[in-house]
């Protein structure tokens, strides 16, 4: 078919290396790029197919040659090429799209939900998928999963073992909260932090220790007025933020507002960050355990109204887990011809739809790496809200033993060059890779 493929990529800011910063949202899509066919990954036999299956589900590692001269007649290829399409969803319900959930109403509408309006039925799914959920952080805890998403109509959680994304204990990172949900949760006694916002008030704290004289200087002329969306975030001691006010003798001259305008402010504030990255809550350790017991109980985890009514989030896992059932990604080859100056050549295109996970990415590229010698580049389309679970969280405190933390994740079901890149301190921020390109073996990106 002829796609008319632009060849025009963005600019690569990346210097060549040797492995990409693992990405931790869920992508879409992936577009494969490449000179070379990729005929090796159409028609798989139906052994091919089996054997990819079972080395699956038993984690057989396989390490493919730097280069393959015949990739369509690669067994070995072709079988560890089904074997990195495979992952795990909760529930399995086939006339239903079940990922993306958020901005999913319209796909959905119009579909068959019998659980809607039957309350019996929405307690059984309710309660299969909490025994599901369960099975999984278990598998988890025993580093025998690395990491797990629950996609709700409204938000995302990422589950992670200890010993994933530099840190040295389990986490789970939420986006998007809201001030109802962190509320909640706090009710429940479930201690997090919204390292975003910190790292934001730590910003502006050090960029108003630079301009404390101007401040001061400009508060004095222009009173308390402020323009919009100027405003500081208040911090919890704001009796004491004026005390340097009393000892330069011009605490009367500042209006000093009273508790009932501070207390304005910060509800304001906290309400200023819903539904954006900036909201993403971080929990750590035993308090993932109370999350769990507070997300299967949490009421605003299912929508009431509207075409997700009834309906329980979705589970996604690289592993089996009690009631998970084996999907694959959907492959398809295409070849187009892309303009190159004034003439049109041939470009070959493997395309991956489905929800990507991070460990899918990294051994779908260490296959092509071998199978398209070496060179290859790739436009990877984000799920949105998930791009934000790449910030860094463990500065403050990384994995202190490495070699103690991740002792038993070997046994957790990926490879071990996905595991190694998994277990890196995330780099990308609040971003994700958007375009990957390989050539003599090294990779460049764009994010």
């Amino acid at each position: 078919k002829d796609f008319h493929l632009p060849v025009a990529v963005p600019e690569v800011p990346s210097s060549p290396r040797h492995e990409f910063p693992a990405d931790w949202s869920i992508k879409t899509r992936l577009l494969f790029m490449s000179s070379q066919p990729f005929t090796w990954a159409e028609h798989l036999k139906a052994q091919e197919e089996a054997q990819g299956f079972a080395q699956h589900c038993r984690a057989t590692e396989t390490n493919l040659p730097q280069s393959i001269q015949e990739p369509k007649l690669s067994t070995e290829l072709r079988c560890a090429f089904q074997q990195s399409l495979v992952y795990w969803l909760h529930p399995s319900l086939p006339w239903l799209q079940l990922f993306p959930r958020i901005g999913a109403d319209r796909k959905m509408a119009g579909k068959a939900s019998p659980w809607s309006q039957d309350e019996a039925l929405q307690q059984v799914l309710m309660s299969d998928w909490s025994v599901s959920f369960t099975s999984l952080y278990n598998l988890l805890k025993a580093k025998l999963c690395p990491y797990f998403y629950i996609c709700t109509y409204q938000f995302t959680v990422l589950f992670r073992a200890a010993g994933l994304a530099g840190s040295d204990v389990i986490t789970a990172v939420i986006s998007p909260t809201t001030r109802g949900l962190r509320e909640a949760m706090r009710n429940e006694g479930i201690e997090f932090s919204l390292p975003l916002v910190e790292e934001s008030r730590t910003r502006k704290q050090k960029n108003s220790e630079v301009n404390l004289e101007t401040e001061v200087a400009n508060s004095l002329k222009a009173g308390n007025s402020m323009e919009d969306g100027e405003e500081p975030a208040p911090s919890d001691d704001d009796d004491e933020s004026f005390s340097w006010l009393e000892e330069m003798g011009v605490q009367d001259k500042v209006k000093k507002p009273d508790a009932i305008s501070i207390q304005l402010r910060k509800e304001k504030h906290e309400v200023q960050v819903d539904h954006k990255p900036e909201s993403l809550a971080l929990v750590k350790g035993t308090n993932t355990f109370t999350l769990l017991n507070f997300l299967i109980n949490c009421k605003s985890l299912v929508a009431v109204a509207g075409p997700q009514a009834g309906l329980p989030p979705t589970l996604l896992s690289p592993v089996a887990f009690r009631g998970g059932t084996m999907q694959t990604l959907k492959a398809r080859s295409i070849n187009a011809k892309a303009r190159v100056h004034l003439a049109y050549e041939d470009i070959f295109s493997l395309e991956i739809v489905g929800p990507v996970m991070p460990h899918s990415l990294h051994s779908l590229t260490t296959l092509l790496k071998s199978a398209q010698r070496g060179a290859f580049s790739a436009v990877l389309y984000t799920h949105e809200p998930t791009a934000v679970f790449n910030t860094d969280l463990e500065n403050a405190s990384p994995a202190l033993n490495k070699e103690t933390v991740c002792k038993d994740l070997p046994t957790c079901g990926v490879h071990p060059k996905t595991l190694a890149q998994l277990s890196q301190c995330p780099t990308l921020g609040k971003s994700s890779i958007r375009f990957l390109e390989m050539k003599d073996y090294a990779y460049t990106w764009k994010s």
